[in-house]
């Protein structure tokens, strides 16, 4: 490869592409494009950590010395406009033009934006990167009420930093449970108490009306269907996520709703792979095609999209985590619980602690777990082993999972 691998995007995805490749072997000349003016950065901390103290950096995933002593050229604030798939090259935004051997598409997503009245107001934040996330900073030092637009992961991590800084907060959510496509009922209603209790407003069944402002600044949202307004000096909306396949589609790859790709990572050209956050994938466990927003996600399949374009393709087999730190409150989430057709507690949800076991016809397909490490580091190796646990098993908190694990 002469003119070796060009790497497109900054975030996880990207940052793990190119370390998989050099320890991989490949000696070849590697150039990271980002669109960012950050070393690939950790994103996990951008809700929590770094919004509490103003004298916080980003946390680089590997340090600026990494690059250099792997010969990885990378490009910061660089937006590849282009690629053509005939030449093997890349145009980006200033008219330059790199050529490459093999192409990795770890291109993300973006945060998707309200269409209403008032949107475009100052005092309305949203939370990807680490200039959303030093916007947001500033803006939370200065506000004493806020409106968070949405009850997901992003939203209710924000909402419980604010409160934790002793801001009045509101959260509006669309749905009728928060987390409703992401977590069991029991766990919606167990984090509404927790977000409850810390003093923050949640509303159920409440959409986004409108943004209202005063001279271009926000100064409430008014929910839909109301006419009472929530004041706001500050609104953070996290209403999901669109893959960034713009690109890839404007090339002639194959999408929908994202990059699509194969087992190993491949798109429909044998030259470009795609990882991370903007991809959709037929996957093995859940027997669906998926789009996944994980770190875990990211940096797993990365590695296989290298191996991929180094003629070593392995399909990518890993069993999808997630977490989610809220206030004091650690969820995690292992597997993909759509399908799910029966669940059971192990635990108690009045004791703060305890998790929900998916299954579907009698086949463990994920576990939410609330304050309960060990069941989520078990039941990782659980569905990866394919080991057979039934829901009874599941319920008893004396059965040792890992026994049945090492029975296997």
């Amino acid at each position: 490869m002469t003119d070796g691998v060009v790497v497109v995007g900054g975030g996880h995805a990207g940052a793990a592409a190119v370390a998989a490749l050099r320890q991989e072997g490949f000696a070849g000349p590697i150039r990271l494009v980002t669109a960012e003016a950050d070393l690939p950065y950790q994103r996990p901390p951008l809700s929590k950590a770094f919004l509490k103290d103003q004298g916080t950096e980003p946390q680089l995933i590997r340090p600026e010395a990494f690059y250099a002593a792997q010969g990885v050229d990378v490009e910061l604030g660089a937006t590849v406009t282009g690629i053509d798939r005939i030449d093997r090259t890349v145009t980006l935004a200033d008219g330059r033009r790199l050529r490459y051997d093999g192409l990795t598409l770890a291109t993300g997503a973006r945060v998707r934006k309200p269409d209403v009245e008032g949107a475009g107001l100052a005092g309305i934040h949203y939370l990807r990167t680490t200039a959303d996330a030093r916007a947001l900073r500033v803006a939370l030092g200065q506000a004493t009420s806020v409106v968070v637009i949405g009850g997901g992961f992003i939203g209710l991590e924000v909402a419980a930093t604010a409160a934790a800084l002793g801001k009045r907060v509101t959260v509006l959510e669309a749905g009728d449970r928060l987390m409703g496509r992401a977590v069991a009922p029991e766990i919606s209603r167990h984090m509404l108490e927790r977000h409850r209790e810390a003093g923050i407003d949640v509303r159920l069944a409440t959409s986004l009306g409108r943004f209202l402002g005063f001279r271009g600044q926000l100064v409430g949202v008014e929910p839909a269907g109301s006419t009472a307004p929530i004041e706001a000096e500050l609104a953070l909306v996290g209403i999901g996520v669109i893959a960034n396949s713009e690109l890839a589609q404007a090339a002639g790859l194959a999408t929908d709703g994202g990059i699509l790709v194969d087992s190993h990572m491949r798109t429909s050209d044998p030259t470009i792979v795609a990882c991370g956050d903007g991809v959709v994938f037929d996957h093995w466990h859940a027997a669906r095609r998926v789009r996944i927003e994980s770190v875990q996600n990211a940096t797993d399949q990365a590695r296989h999209a290298a191996m991929a374009l180094l003629g070593k393709p392995d399909p990518y087999r890993q069993v999808p985590w997630f977490w989610s730190d809220q206030g004091p409150t650690k969820l995690q989430m292992v597997g993909l619980s759509h399908g799910a057709d029966r669940i059971v507690l192990r635990g108690r949800a009045d004791d703060g602690r305890f998790s929900v076991f998916h299954f579907h016809r009698e086949r463990l397909i994920a576990i939410d777990s609330v304050d309960r490490p060990a069941d989520h580091m078990v039941g990782r190796r659980l569905l990866a082993a394919g080991t057979v646990l039934r829901p009874d098993q599941a319920a008893d908190e004396s059965v040792d999972l890992k026994a049945l694990l090492s029975a296997g």
